[in-house]
């Protein structure tokens, strides 16, 4: 099993909060597991059950249907998912025999029938595509039959859908723009289990996100599995653009024009997006970021490796170099902007000196924080299927040791800069470890903390002087 380590507040098998809706009388548990989008596909399924009669509740025995809504990405996760269903297993054989239990996204995509023929853990696999067709499914399951929908669709955004505010601290939100991926990197499971990429009108992106801020929200994160590959052009796959009319190449919205809209129609509200490839940041993403002062001057960036022969194996399409240069340009247009990484250690043939271009990588752009994994092969994936997997445990975790301790030290310098210095924050808590004091995030997504004044409140943005730094917080008073 690869060890894997995160410098970064990342939620992990976050059941949703309960809602009541009036007249609802049947109960809904889920539970949500990777990267943001689930956690939002959650929300999103949250919403079509809530229209079939379901509240959702945080109490698992009481629950009429249990949902847990899976990842792909790495083993661990996997079997993280695997021990999480065999406790709602026992729940519903000693406490509630009535009980349903459903598999949703990437990993019920990857092993489609293979939970109800195979292990028999489930009564229902929905695809991520497919949480339309819950109500039909659930009509299968309660006449005693097993049911699936696996399939992907070339269309589906759930741009109608406004999903239920439930894994929300009322302060900031999930805005879905682009859904599947087509950049076949060949670690990745996302394009076989999410498909291919499609994007959202922009409409109903702005309509959504004034939704949010008349709703009180002050804060929403813009997402994709490659969000900084948005192309609308009145609908369809990305990879279809060439073959629309003259007219629809000529008024198509790219990403920096829907940052641009977005910043644009709602001036008070913070944005941020997630997750960028380096092959799709273009530098007029960039100059958008720096016209608008509530666009956060923060990306995430994920290079993966810092080896061009690495990344060529990895069919990432960016070199070493080119991704240096980005970094040089946003450096240039953004001068106080941070930067976070994805970094896979261990991959197939991966050498000394690989890692060392990567080591090295990493001490020239000194990321702010990151997501940092040992490479563990992904059934299904170019790289399970036609290169070895030979670069031994034992090597992978000494490796990986060094890119954590590498990281720990820049993350370390990066906020110390913050020290002496005003920053604006927008308070979304409180502090876990002392209740007098406020929690929030800076325009650079540097977790802030300083002492309550009577006088601010959740959602409320302050300046912050700070004083002093820990490994991964800044602590200062608000003035």
């Amino acid at each position: 099993m690869a060890s894997e380590h995160v410098i970064e507040e990342k939620k992990q098998g976050q059941a949703l909060v309960t809602n009541n809706i009036k007249g609802n009388t049947k109960k809904l548990f889920i539970e949500s597991y990777g990267c943001q989008m689930n956690m939002n596909d959650s929300e999103i399924v949250a919403a079509i059950l809530e229209t079939q009669g379901y509240n959702t509740t945080n109490k698992l025995e009481e629950a009429d249907l249990v949902l847990v809504n899976t990842c792909s990405i790495r083993e661990k996760a996997e079997q993280t998912i695997r021990k999480r269903l065999q406790k709602y297993n026992r729940v519903k054989i000693d406490e509630n025999p009535k009980m349903k239990i459903g598999v949703l996204g990437c990993m019920a995509e990857r092993l489609k029938t293979k939970f109800l023929d195979e292990e028999k853990m489930v009564d229902l696999v929905v695809g991520p595509d497919a949480y339309k067709d819950l109500p039909n499914l659930l009509k299968e399951v309660e006449e005693g039959r097993d049911a699936i929908n696996v399939i992907l669709s070339k269309e589906e955004t759930y741009g109608d859908i406004s999903p239920v505010r439930l894994n929300s601290n009322g302060v900031s939100a999930f805005v879905t723009i682009t859904r599947g991926c087509d950049n076949m990197c060949t670690f990745c499971v996302v394009p076989f289990t999410r498909g291919r990429e499609r994007s959202r009108d922009p409409k109903s992106i702005i309509d959504e996100a004034k939704d949010l801020w008349n709703k009180g929200f002050k804060e929403i994160t813009l997402l994709g599995q490659n969000a900084d590959s948005y192309l609308w052009y009145g609908g369809g796959l990305k990879k279809e653009f060439k073959k629309a009319s003259e007219i629809a190449q000529q008024t198509a919205i790219d990403f920096a024009k829907l940052l641009e809209m977005v910043a644009t129609a709602l001036p008070k509200m913070r944005i941020r997006f997630a997750t960028s490839n380096p092959y799709d940041m273009h530098e007029d993403v960039l100059h958008a970021i720096a016209n608008h002062d509530n666009i956060c001057k923060y990306i995430h960036l994920p290079v993966q490796s810092g080896s061009t022969r690495i990344l060529k194996k990895m069919n990432r399409q960016h070199t070493r170099e080119e991704y240096i240069e980005l970094i040089d340009k946003i450096r240039t247009i953004i001068p106080d902007c941070a930067i976070s990484h994805d970094i896979i250690t261990g991959f197939c043939t991966e050498t000394e000196e690989d890692h060392q271009q990567t080591l090295s990588l990493m001490d020239y752009v000194k990321y702010d924080f990151g997501f940092m994994f040992a490479y563990s092969e992904r059934p299904g994936t170019l790289a399970a299927k036609k290169m070895p997997d030979d670069v031994p445990l034992e090597v992978k975790k000494r490796r990986l040791t060094e890119i954590i301790n590498k990281q720990m030290a820049h993350s370390k310098f990066r906020l110390e800069q913050f020290i002496g210095k005003t920053v604006e924050v927008l308070i979304d808590g409180v502090s876990k470890k002392n209740k007098e004091e406020w929690k929030g995030r800076n325009s650079q997504n540097a977790v802030v903390v300083f002492p309550k004044t009577g006088s601010e409140k959740l959602g409320d943005l302050v300046h912050v002087k700070i004083n002093r730094a820990t490994a991964a917080t800044l602590i200062g008073e608000k003035i």
